[in-house]
């Protein structure tokens, strides 16, 4: 089986290895690896890196599933691929003029190790890695090593950074199915919890933000119960949030709620005085669901709770101008520039500049003539 690899020629005439190449990858170093409570444990204690385990909670791998990116409707069903189907990588390689190089998260001499510019951290780094191999080298080889030993690598049997035979066969199979890992009792758990970490499955990302902030979502991520809960948590802690601002609205200003009704939908005409308050209920409780114009759920709770939290007069000045734009009492000229049109008076370039020009005093008998005209409307 050949790894996965990244060719990197520095020069056209690098030998040709015959391993197959990939996506360019960004390997870090891994949590375990720089966790600063473990630094000083592992200092102790060559296996104190296992304590962090114990604080993270569960440990899975899951599918990966954003509500807000469609993916063949598979999201709905809390599934990333389709029933039965599962993916398997290899992990990955980096080839650089001949020199395959696996992104294990275990090898100090990797660039991402050695261009650490602290060099207190990056000591604790690499005792840190030493630890770990020390660990692993004696529960799979029964090879007992020092890590202060000047001659380290040269003992090390199994998990050396250039043994081909072991890392080529480390491989992930993910399904919909959440597959645990316990790195702190299984020594090839550890080993790809720590290769996940640093970037070595293209498939899997490292945490579910770090699934969030990749321009292509992955299909799987790490998660650590204890970091993932609460990114988990943030959407229901807005929307709750929004919830309740909206039941105490439509209980105490049913005015407000109106106003928000129109600034926020898209459909703000058919929103009346006599609108009943069940109804705009309804369509606030949909949208801060996501199913309005913002499909995004967490923007959407936020938008909501940014335009409940404005004052009366700048809500019903939002609204007005709004309204007047569809009712073209409001209108856009050519030179990018909004209009009262019946007067050809320049309002402003966007909604909050009309908003700023009819809040200003001066400008009082404009902002009685929209009002004539759009309260109307209102009224019908």
């Amino acid at each position: 089986m050949s790894p996965k690899t990244t060719e990197l020629k520095e020069t056209p005439s690098a030998p040709a290895t015959g391993i197959p190449t990939a996506s360019v990858l960004k390997p870090g170093v891994p949590t375990i690896l720089t966790e600063e409570k473990v630094i000083k444990k592992t200092k102790q204690d060559p296996d104190g890196f296992k304590s962090m385990f114990a604080k993270v909670g569960k440990i899975n791998v899951r599918p990966f599933i954003d509500a807000n990116k469609e993916n063949m409707g598979l999201e709905n069903y809390d599934m990333a691929i389709f029933p039965g189907a599962h993916h398997e990588e290899q992990l990955a390689a980096i080839e650089r003029n001949g020199v395959v190089r696996y992104v294990t998260g275990l090898d100090e001499f990797a660039p991402e190790v050695q261009n650490i510019v602290d060099e207190q951290k990056k000591e604790a780094v690499i005792y840190n890695i030493r630890s770990i191999v020390c660990y692993l080298e004696k529960l799979l080889a029964t090879n007992v090593l020092k890590i202060d030993d000047p001659e380290f690598w040269n003992k090390v049997k199994l998990l050396r950074p250039d043994n081909h035979d072991f890392w080529a066969k480390i491989s992930f199979r993910c399904g919909n199915e959440p597959k645990i890992l316990e790195p702190a009792k299984d020594p090839y758990d550890l080993i790809k919890f720590v290769a996940i970490e640093a970037g070595g499955f293209d498939i899997i990302a490292k945490s579910f933000d770090d699934g969030m902030a990749k321009p292509v979502a992955p299909k799987f991520f790490l998660d650590k119960e204890i970091h993932t809960v609460s990114t988990r948590t943030n959407y229901k802690k807005l929307r709750n949030k929004a919830i309740g601002l909206l039941d105490k609205l439509s209980t105490s200003n049913g005015t407000k709620l109106m106003y928000i009704a129109k600034v926020i939908d898209t459909n703000s005409t058919s929103y009346k005085v006599h609108t009943p308050l069940d109804v705009l209920y309804d369509v606030l409780d949909d949208y801060i669901a996501g199913k309005g114009v913002e499909a995004n759920q967490t923007k959407a709770a936020e938008h909501f709770i940014t335009t409940a939290k404005l004052d009366m007069e700048t809500l019903k000045l939002k609204a007005l101008v709004k309204d007047a734009s569809f009712y073209k009492v409001i209108s856009l000229k050519p030179d990018g520039m909004l209009y009262h049109t019946s007067s050809a008076t320049m309002l402003g370039r966007n909604v909050k500049d009309v908003v700023e020009y009819l809040k200003s005093p001066l400008n009082e008998d404009m902002l009685i003539k929209l009002l004539a005209e759009i309260e109307n409307f209102w009224n019908s």
